[in-house]
């Protein structure tokens, strides 16, 4: 009997093992289950490249620009000796430019057209046409180029101003010669200077570390709405090669640039009539300043704007319109905004006194 009863307890003994084992896998699985649930959502909340790319790609074009140069030979003559003589060559250079309406409007960089003798658009569906020169502007490195077609696909330009430091950016264009590409990655600075332009150059770049190389130039950065934010530009690189950093000119300095370009072959080009430096610690404590925000004014230009307005040398512009500025860059690039008569709105910093100065702009 006692042997039964032990045997018996065995038997308990494993089915209430087995029952326990069920009852641990089941959750198992059910914890597993779970985590790949909340995997998905997280893969959905991802930011979604697809439809920007596909729409900014069908308005981004190749450009072949042809330019003739003379090419010095030598040769050896048995009367004279070595000489020379010059036989014009043509080369080809070749970049990116971004439809921005549906008539036919093409922004690219001035460099990318330099030049040139002949201009040859490739559109993404392959489509070819011979593009005439609107117009250039060596201080942006911008030029307006027209081809004549109607109903394309063009990007919407965004309002650069409201760029933030981490927003997702995509770059397109056509690097290597190929069709266009399309790279992902974040603003990175706003209102950089880097010092790649000529004296009279306007330089407040986006920096950004979507991959941008040879042949991106003239191409777009879109922001993930597909809207264009800038016109990639230069790379920052000893081999010529993408190493980390891409620089874009802004959309509104280049929307204005090239409405000007259209309108009246030049840009016309607004003046507040100062001469302006950063603020720095040496500045700081020599002007007992409470901080380093703002935009020093050096020097008041007679019968500017300014002077008009009656702002003084060492007046601190804070805001333009209500938009904050720490930088020389920065202001630059709100200014190149306006138009000559534009009214605007100054926030200064004089003497620890905040005060608000409306003045009319000049050219």
């Amino acid at each position: 009997m006692k042997k039964h009863k032990v045997l018996l307890y065995i038997l308990l003994g494993i089915c209430l093992s087995f029952y326990l084992q069920d009852i641990l896998s089941k959750k198992t699985f059910a914890s597993d289950f779970n985590d790949n649930q909340n995997y998905n959502i997280e893969e959905n909340n991802r930011p979604n490249f697809i439809n920007a790319s596909e729409h900014a790609i069908q308005a981004v074009v190749h450009i072949k620009s042809k330019y003739i140069s003379n090419e010095i030979y030598g040769y050896y003559d048995p009367f004279y000796g070595k000489r020379f003589f010059k036989q014009p060559k043509e080369n080809i250079a070749s970049g990116s430019g971004v439809i921005i309406s549906e008539d036919g409007y093409i922004i690219t960089n001035r460099h990318v057209i330099n030049n040139s003798e002949e201009i040859e658009v490739v559109l993404n569906d392959k489509r070819t046409y011979s593009a005439k020169i609107l117009g250039e502007d060596p201080n942006s490195d911008l030029a307006l180029l027209k081809i004549e077609e109607n109903k394309l696909p063009f990007l919407k330009f965004a309002n650069s101003n409201y760029l933030r430091v981490g927003e997702w950016v995509l770059a397109v264009g056509n690097p290597y010669n190929l069709n266009s590409t399309v790279t992902a990655g974040i603003i990175s600075a706003k209102s950089r200077k880097i010092n790649i332009l000529n004296d009279g150059g306007i330089e407040s770049f986006i920096q950004t570390d979507a991959a941008i190389n040879s042949g991106n130039s003239g191409g777009a950065l879109v922001n993930i709405d597909g809207n264009l934010i800038g016109i990639n530009t230069a790379i920052q690189s000893k081999t010529g090669e993408f190493s980390g950093y891409g620089f874009a000119i802004p959309s509104n300095m280049a929307e204005k640039i090239i409405n000007d370009l259209k309108v009246y072959g030049e840009v016309r080009r607004a003046y507040i009539g100062i001469h302006i430096t950063d603020i720095n610690m040496q500045i700081k404590e020599e002007l007992k300043l409470n901080g380093l925000e703002g935009v020093l004014i050096s020097k008041v230009l007679e019968n500017s704007a300014a002077e008009l307005a009656g702002i003084k040398d060492l007046d601190v512009i804070l805001e333009i319109n209500g938009i904050k500025v720490n930088s020389t860059s920065e202001l630059h690039e709100l200014i190149i905004q306006f138009d000559p008569g534009d009214e605007i709105n100054c926030t200064i910093l004089r003497e620890e006194e905040i005060k608000t100065v409306n003045l009319s702009l000049k050219s």
